[in-house]
């Protein structure tokens, strides 16, 4: 699949490739197939690239451009031919990681106001949280923390109107119609449905975040008492 895409300039040092205007897996693939490619390709000249969930972010350095125009022409001239190469392979298929959650209780304490606010029973919200189909768009906000799309609006809610100081890492929660997992403990608003054992972010790590862009998701109910075994056995 060949890619379609504009780029504009994002500032004196930047530009912005953009690869549609909805949120979905196969301009996701696009944006992944484009990181991937600057990760592979260690040009002197890029700073740093910034993933999105339609976009890439590019910023460079003017003074490592040879040019005896603008850099930012100079850069537009050198990536377009590139991008017009590059395809998205339409077979392939993307890495499927499992999260293991303990829904309610003391780890989701405001399940129950997330079923109340939909007219479902515990247990309905539980089944369709736990067998949606998820996406991880991108990593960001906090580290490693997972921005997914793919959720039912079934179970959609409004953030807290009291946002907590702390949240504990691991927790799982739902904000509108988006589910997401804090890798970390921080502040937030988010409707807390359940906590995993699994450690989304380790700092110490070869690959720190355990998510990627692209993955899927799916998240597996599991007891209280299997939530301490995990605990137990990651020690």
């Amino acid at each position: 699949m060949t890619m379609k895409y504009t780029i504009e300039p994002l500032g004196d040092n930047s530009l912005i490739i953009e690869l549609g205007q909805d949120m979905s897996p196969e301009i996701q693939q696009k944006v992944k197939k484009i990181s991937s490619f600057f990760e592979e390709h260690a040009f002197d000249w890029v700073i740093e690239t910034v993933p999105g969930f339609t976009t890439v972010a590019v910023f460079y350095d003017p003074l490592k451009i040879e040019t005896t125009s603008l850099p930012y022409d100079e850069v537009c001239k050198f990536l377009e031919p590139l991008l017009d190469e590059l395809e998205v392979d339409d077979n392939a298929e993307p890495r499927v990681v499992e999260i293991p959650v303990c829904y309610g209780g003391e780890f989701g304490p405001d399940l129950e106001e997330v079923a109340n606010h939909n007219g479902l029973t515990v247990d309905e919200v539980i089944d369709i949280h736990s067998n949606g189909e998820y996406t991880v768009y991108m990593i960001g906000f906090a580290p490693g923390f997972p921005y997914i799309g793919g959720m039912s609006e079934r179970i959609a809610a409004p953030r807290r109107s009291n946002p907590r100081l702390k949240i504990p890492a691991g927790s799982v929660g739902i904000a509108g119609k988006q589910t997401g997992v804090y890798p970390i403990e921080t502040p937030g608003g988010w409707q807390l449905i359940g906590k995993t054992p699994e450690k989304l972010f380790t700092p110490e790590g070869e690959t720190p975040s355990l998510l990627q862009a692209g993955d899927q998701i799916k998240f597996v109910p599991i007891s209280e008492e299997e939530f301490q075994k995990y605990e137990e056995d990651a020690k």
